[in-house]
């Protein structure tokens, strides 16, 4: 491989870690925010109207900090494999609390 089709190859590795980054710091931090809203919503004690918005100010500050893991982490696959497995325990946390305890 010539010196050029290697400078190509490393900025097409960029280009692509920084677009993982991307997708895990906008959309999926999104969701998973949302995610840990609706979870902490139905687990936090209290009055139904006090843990909505209390979970809702929590997931402003978890939206944040997703974006900011997604550029910290060492790679663009961790940073999104990271938020998913996080997306994920509070869906589960969702599921189970439904399951158990059913609807609202």
């Amino acid at each position: 491989m010539s010196g050029n089709g290697q400078v190509r190859h490393v900025l097409w590795r960029r280009v692509g870690d920084n677009a993982l980054r991307l997708i895990a710091a906008l959309p999926l931090g999104y969701a998973v925010a949302s995610l840990w809203s609706m979870a902490l919503a139905r687990i936090l004690p209290g009055d139904p109207v006090q843990t909505t918005v209390a979970a809702a100010l929590i997931a402003l500050v978890i939206c944040a900090a997703a974006a900011m893991w997604a550029y910290a982490a060492r790679s663009g696959w961790r940073a999104l494999w990271t938020l998913v497995v996080a997306g994920a325990v509070a869906a589960g946390i969702c599921w189970g609390s439904i399951a158990i305890w059913g609807r609202i």
